[in-house]
Formats: structure tokens, sequence, C-alpha cells
């Protein structure tokens, strides 16, 4: 299986950064993760757009894969409660 490019949106970036230590660890592993399997078991499919929700402990993960050219761009990360605002 060919592994997949990670991109990470600027404001992605700056949220990850503003995660407590612990937490920050935990969501750039997933992240990396990523790379080889796109769309892990606990992966979930947001019916409302062509993007994908993940979760790791109480913060989650927002992305779209484009497989034609191999790339996973993360588009959010947030607490589970304002996540998807």
């Amino acid at each position: 299986m060919e592994r997949y490019k990670i991109e990470i949106k600027k404001s992605a970036v700056k949220e990850i950064e503003r995660l407590p230590r612990k937490e920050m660890k935990a969501v750039l592993e997933k992240i990396k993760s990523m790379s080889e399997n796109p769309r892990p078991h606990d992966c979930k499919k947001l019916s409302s757009e062509e993007k994908y929700r993940v979760r790791c402990g109480n913060y989650r993960i927002l992305y779209f894969i484009q497989n034609s050219i191999l790339i996973v761009f993360i588009v959010k990360v947030g607490h589970r409660k304002d996540g998807y605002r």
C-alpha cells in the first residue's frame, strides 16, 4: 500500500500548538498513522461534506483525502464540544 502525504492547514497547526502537551503528542501520533491508513477503523465520514473525522481522546481531527494524488489534508483539530463549528 502506498503512503499518503500529510498536509496540515496553517490554522490547524495553530490549533495543535495550543493543545496540552499530552494531547498534542497523541494527536500528532494519530495524524502520523494516517499516512499509512487514512481511513482507520474509528473514522467517520461526515454526511454534510466530503470530510472525515477521527477521534483522539476528547479531540477530533477533521480531514479530507485526495486519493488521486495520495494526500491527507488536515483541516481542523479541536475539542469535541466545538470541533464542528
